[in-house]
């Protein structure tokens, strides 16, 4: 049995190559029913395109780049889902590019590198658009910033000021000194995201509304050890105050409520009774555990991304657009 062709699924759908082609690359000009009868069409036939034809038809690669700061925490395999799925959606593939590092970043600079061949550019959690500009480098791609906000750049940000609020309203209600555990939000010292930093402006801020202050604040990286070893130093600086316990923990990021929650039940604590913690991020394993935490829609939020990438490829040329998203907070038994 042959492979099918485009022409197979146009004559399929009784309608011409041309609209077939359109609905592969999204485009905007096809009615909605039309564009079911083609897509139903792809899917009686069981129909592949074939990604070399259409890069020479087309002069496009049907690939979309992500530069991020890293592939292994749960926030971007969630965000990394949201992305792909939006863009599968349109038969583009992602290339994936973690920073990691300042080495990295000054090659991902160079505009020869495979970043700058795809169709389009998603910036995750870091704006590096200042970057490229002191750069000189004029990429020519669409750009989109995901978990960062940007005045110059169509971007799809959570709004952490409103999270960070809800959660220093609610840890104000609870009874014990107030504690904090923040992410250090510098890569190399090279470049910084808001993320955290409007976490702790809208936690401090709805502490002294409360007339509540924080007792300490720590920081760790988002590495499993580094939040452990920082879980342990913080407990053990409760431990040894007279009227220590209880405590409430403000932990901005669940990777680092976890550490503390593994660190508090070694010890014999109770959760919910000698420390509280709240957390933030709300990942798929933090109901199992009872981890009251702020719920952000990671994957609604990359899919927005997504979207509005796609519209520019489409043929959008208006100006900037900003699609902003908001945590809601979720009470649980770690509180």
């Amino acid at each position: 049995m042959k492979t099918p062709t485009i022409q197979d699924v146009a004559q399929h759908a009784g309608v011409g190559v041309g609209t077939v082609s359109r609905v592969l690359n999204n485009h905007t000009a096809v009615k909605p029913a039309t564009r079911e009868t083609v897509l139903k069409a792809i899917a009686d036939l069981n129909y592949t395109p074939n990604p070399h034809a259409r890069r020479i038809a087309g002069g496009k690669s049907y690939t979309i780049s992500v530069l991020l700061p890293v592939l292994t925490t749960e926030f971007y395999a969630r965000l990394l889902n949201g992305l792909e799925n939006a863009f599968q959606e349109a038969r583009y593939d992602l290339a994936i590019f973690p920073l990691l590092d300042r080495s990295r970043l000054e090659r991902y600079l160079a505009s020869h590198t495979l970043a700058y061949q795809a169709d389009g550019l998603v910036m995750a959690t870091y704006n590096l658009t200042k970057v490229f500009h002191e750069r000189r480098l004029q990429t020519r791609q669409p750009t989109v910033l995901v978990d960062a906000y940007t005045d110059d750049s169509d971007c799809s940000y959570m709004d952490n000021l409103t999270g960070g609020t809800l959660a220093g309203a609610y840890a104000a209600t609870l009874p014990g000194t107030l504690y904090a555990v923040w992410v250090e939000t510098e890569l190399d010292q090279l470049f910084t995201t808001r993320v955290f930093e409007e976490r702790r402006t809208g936690f401090h801020a709805a502490l002294e509304q409360a007339g509540r202050r924080v007792e300490a604040e720590y920081t760790a990286s988002f590495d499993t050890l580094a939040a452990r070893n920082t879980a342990t130093a913080l407990l053990d600086d409760v431990a040894a105050k007279a009227n220590g316990f209880p405590c409430t923990v403000f932990a901005s990021a669940d990777l680092l409520a976890g550490a503390l929650m593994d660190e508090a039940r070694v010890r014999g604590l109770t959760l919910g009774q000698d420390v509280r913690i709240i957390g933030f991020d709300d990942q798929p394993w933090a109901a199992a555990r009872g981890l009251t935490t702020l719920h952000q829609p990671v994957e609604a939020m990359g899919y927005e991304a997504a979207q509005l990438l796609l519209s520019r490829l489409g043929g959008y040329r208006g100006p900037p657009r900003a699609s902003r998203f908001e945590p809601h907070l979720i009470v649980r038994d770690s509180s």
